[in-house]
């Protein structure tokens, strides 16, 4: 009996001896730390669209204003003509305190700060909002529109004292007395439902009369209207120079005596007065409305001064040969800065 016990003890001990190393034989998986893990980098955070915040709208050239850039050659003067500006407004808008100093490659804005349409952070040009019209005519012939759906009716009508002013209509049997007691009953006209009758379109009110337009005053014809301008001849002499666009000839050549009167050729205000102009000798430039410019050059004396107003016909230089080989009047007519040609807007010779 003692020997069975030990060797049931034996047996014993073996199985939990092999159970023993049976579990500590199994390896565990290992645990990698994606975060911290070297030579590897962090994994950005997902982002829904909806928490992007857009960026914000640049100013200066990049809110949608035009620009130029400056060219080796190019003077403040002669970008204003050629953008039918003011050069003194557009040195303002650029922050120049030198008109003489602007660099190559330097970008001008050729608008004055805060003119530019208003952009919202998104990029998208905003406008205000219109409401809608509340009342809606409709077309001889049309059908009338229904208007919007109101509260349904109550079934009967009743009065102050909580009685049935109408009876309720019900639905009988169909016979032969029925109907013959139906075509003794006087028909009434059906009244068409209060909630389908159109409301009438007031008659429209008569347009207004006509007021005759006001009469310019005489030797100041530059209005806001850009095409009302009464041009005459800026001065008297044989044309010796017509304006082409292909051969780079911005304006007419007339040709005359030194001393001759050179006159306004519409009304104005002076914005340049001087020799700032390579290859124009001593110029003047007339600002007619936002939209024409006018330049007289190879002036022998100017007799305005930049600021100036002046009246059609009014005499601001004389004629001479400054720059020029010759004795003559240079005339341009700018429209929004570019060349025209004269002879669409002065009158018959």
């Amino acid at each position: 009996m003692t020997s069975m016990r030990r060797l049931l003890a034996s047996a014993l001990l073996l199985v939990v001896i092999a159970v023993v190393a049976g579990c500590a034989s199994r390896t565990r998986a290992p645990v990698e730390d994606r975060a911290t893990q070297p030579g590897r980098p962090p994994q950005p955070p997902v982002v829904s669209p909806s928490t992007v915040s857009p960026p914000a709208a640049t100013a200066g050239a990049e809110a949608g204003g035009p620009t130029y850039v400056v060219k080796r050659g190019d003077t403040l003067y002669q970008i204003a003509l050629d953008s039918g500006l003011d050069y003194k407004e557009l040195a303002a808008w650029n922050n120049i305190e030198n008109v003489n100093v602007i660099r190559v490659g330097q970008v001008l804005r050729l608008t004055a700060p805060g003119s530019e349409p208003a952009v919202s952070p998104s990029g998208v040009t905003t406008a205000p909002l219109r409401s809608a019209p509340s009342v809606v005519e409709s077309k001889p012939g049309a059908p009338a529109a229904a208007p919007a759906p109101s509260a349904p009716a109550p079934a009967a009508s009743r009065d102050t004292e909580g009685l049935k002013t109408q009876p309720k209509a019900f639905k009988a049997p169909y016979s032969e007395q029925a109907l013959k007691d139906a075509g003794r009953a006087p028909a009434a006209p059906p009244a068409p439902p209060p909630d389908t009758v159109a409301m009438a379109s007031p008659a429209p009110a008569p347009p207004p009369k006509a007021e005759p337009a006001a009469p310019r005053a005489a030797g100041n014809d530059a209005g806001d209207d850009d095409d009302r301008i009464d041009w005459v001849w800026p001065a008297k002499g044989k044309i010796v120079g017509t304006f082409s666009d292909t051969a780079n000839l911005k304006g007419i050549d007339i040709a005359g005596s030194a001393g001759a009167p050179v006159v306004a050729s519409a009304g104005g205000t002076v914005v340049y007065a001087g020799t700032g102009l390579r290859g124009y000798g001593k110029l003047i430039i007339v600002k007619h409305n936002k939209t024409y410019l006018s330049a007289y050059a190879h002036n022998r004396d100017i007799l305005v001064k930049e600021g100036d107003k002046v009246s059609k016909g009014q005499k601001i230089a004389e004629m001479g040969n400054t720059d020029a080989s010759e004795v003559k009047l240079h005339f341009e007519i700018r429209r929004q800065g570019k060349p025209m040609d004269p002879a669409r807007y002065l009158p018959p010779a």
